[in-house]
């Protein structure tokens, strides 16, 4: 025991003394790893030196998936699904827009796989939903304000991830729709309905003008803030006066057989 001691110590120096030499300090503690939360990589992960539209965008987006995570959760609901199939619908309205995006113009990590606290947030909300459901009847007014909230964020946040990767602007465009619109898409095919998308409803047309707001503001020199503010108030003008006054895009029609 005393020799396997004497061996075990003069081992410990030897390592000791050649990290010196090599200028490395055994003793100095190892540095703090960063606790991974919530709190610091994702819903409130906040900085200084942070814009404040940045900011109010991302708490934005954050409101935006917990309601779209909601409406999918009735839709859901509509359908008869267990709760697997709730929180699987949630994701895919509130999360799938940006990863249809990710996936088209080669775009990786994934926002839920950066920040996998997206995936709690909705499954939470979706399971919420489900628990009120009676309750958000009579708040289907504030969800459709909601959404069209979401509509223009996730739109505007498309188009600055296209931008980063030096896209064209006709794809910034399509970017930014595929971004507020893919969601809704993949919610309505799962649950085996007709999209909103390809109805006539001013959805997709809301989202093309707010990214081509946001284009032409920033082409036109405008300030970042500027440029972001003025493009969701008037995307988001457009969404919801076509809701309050029953605004349709014009719809082809056709019934005759060709057999």
């Amino acid at each position: 025991m005393a020799t396997l001691l004497n061996a075990t110590g003069d081992t410990a120096a030897a390592m000791l003394v050649a990290r010196f030499t090599e200028g490395k300090d055994w003793m100095k503690p190892p540095p703090l790893r960063e606790n991974y939360s919530i709190f610091n990589k994702g819903l409130l992960y906040w900085r200084i030196n942070k814009p404040f539209t940045t900011c109010m965008l991302h708490i934005l987006y954050i409101i935006a998936i917990i309601a779209e995570a909601m409406t999918a959760a009735l839709s859901a609901g509509r359908r008869d699904m267990d709760w697997v199939g709730v929180c699987i619908i949630a994701w895919v309205t509130a999360l799938g827009g940006g990863t249809v995006r990710n996936i088209l113009f080669n775009h990786y990590p994934m926002s839920w796989v950066e920040h996998p606290e997206y995936l709690v947030i909705t499954a939470a909300a979706a399971i919420l939903a489900a628990i009120i459901a009676r309750l958000m009847t009579k708040m289907k007014t504030l969800f459709l304000y909601l959404d069209a909230l979401g509509l223009v964020v996730f739109t505007i946040i498309g188009c600055q991830i296209a931008e980063q990767i030096d896209l064209p602007w006709l794809i910034i465009l399509l970017s930014g729709m595929i971004t507020g619109c893919a969601g809704g898409v993949l919610r309505d095919v799962l649950c085996n309905e007709v999209p909103l998308l390809f109805r006539k409803e001013v959805y997709a047309s809301a989202s093309i003008v707010t990214g081509a707001c946001y284009l032409s503001l920033e082409h036109l020199g405008a300030p970042n803030s500027a440029t972001i503010v003025i493009a969701c108030i008037i995307g988001l003008a457009l969404r919801l006066l076509s809701i309050r006054y029953n605004w349709q895009m014009p719809k082809f029609v056709y019934r005759e057989e060709w057999h």
